[in-house]
C-alpha cells in the first residue's frame, strides 16, 4: 500500500507516519507539508510544497499511484479570523483532496477533525462549525472516505506537539496516559492508535464514516 500524510511535522500526523513506516503492509510513505517532517526511514520521501494550494498544478506526477491519504494538516483556531480558519481547515483540504483524487480516482481518505465537531453547523463555536463544514467537505468526494475524530490525544514513541504548554500538559499526563485510555476509551486515545487505526480503516473499510475515540480505541 502506497500511502501519503498530510503534516507529517505535527504530533498527530508524525504519529501517523511512524506506524506507517513500521507496518509491513505500507509499501512507500509520501509526506507533503510545507516543510520537511523531520522522519527517516527507507520507504519514506518528502515533498515539501509552500503552497498547498497549488500542488494539483505544480505536483501532479508526484501524487500518482497513491492508495491512501492520511490528512492530519491543521491549526488551532486560537486568535483567528473565522474567514482565516476556514481557509486553511475547509478550502485547503476539498483543495488537496481534489488534486489527489484526480490522480486516483479509487484513493481512500483519512481525515484527522476532532471531537466535538459540528457537521449540522448548529454550534456557537466556530471551530466546531468549520470543521463540521470540512467534514462534510471530504465525505462529499466522490471516493471512500473516513473522518476520525481524537478526543485528548497523548504522544507517543517520540512524538512531540510543537507548543510548549501542551508539551509540559503531555509530559505530566503521561505516568498516568495508559490508564486513562482504559478508563476514558470515549475521550482520551493515542498517537500509535490513530495511526494504527487508520492504517486498519485503509485496508479492510469501517461500517461507519465518522470515528469517535471509542471507534479509533477499538480498532
Amino acid at each position: 500500500m502506497n500511502v501519503v500524510v498530510f503534516g507529517a511535522s505535527g504530533m498527530i500526523g508524525g504519529g501517523v507516519a511512524r506506524e506507517c513506516l513500521e507496518d509491513p503492509r505500507v509499501t512507500s510513505v509520501l509526506s507533503v507539508g510545507r516543510r520537511p517532517s523531520g522522519l527517516t526511514g527507507a520507504p519514506l520521501s518528502d515533498l515539501v510544497v509552500p503552497d498547498l494550494f497549488s500542488l494539483g498544478a505544480d505536483h501532479s506526477s508526484a501524487l500518482e499511484g497513491i492508495d491512501a491519504c492520511f490528512y492530519c494538516l491543521g491549526v488551532s483556531s486560537a486568535g483567528m479570523a473565522e474567514d482565516a480558519y476556514r481557509r486553511i481547515t475547509l478550502e485547503l483540504t476539498v483543495a488537496v483532496l481534489d488534486a489527489l483524487i484526480e490522480a486516483n480516482p479509487r484513493i481512500k481518505v483519512c481525515f484527522v477533525s476532532g471531537q466535538g465537531s459540528d457537521g449540522a453547523g448548529r454550534s456557537r463555536m466556530m471551530w466546531a462549525r468549520v470543521r463540521g463544514e470540512a467534514e462534510n467537505g471530504v465525505l462529499a468526494r466522490p471516493i471512500e472516505a473516513y473522518v476520525f475524530r481524537p478526543g485528548f490525544v497523548q504522544p507517543l514513541k517520540g512524538v512531540r506537539s510543537s507548543t510548549a504548554s501542551y508539551r509540559a500538559l503531555y509530559a505530566l499526563v503521561a505516568p498516568v496516559s495508559p490508564l486513562l485510555v482504559r478508563l476514558l476509551p470515549g475521550s482520551v486515545t493515542t498517537t500509535v492508535r490513530i495511526g494504527r487505526a487508520m492504517l486498519e480503516v485503509a485496508t479492510s473499510g469501517h461500517p461507519r464514516s465518522i470515528l469517535e475515540p471509542r471507534d479509533i480505541n477499538a480498532l
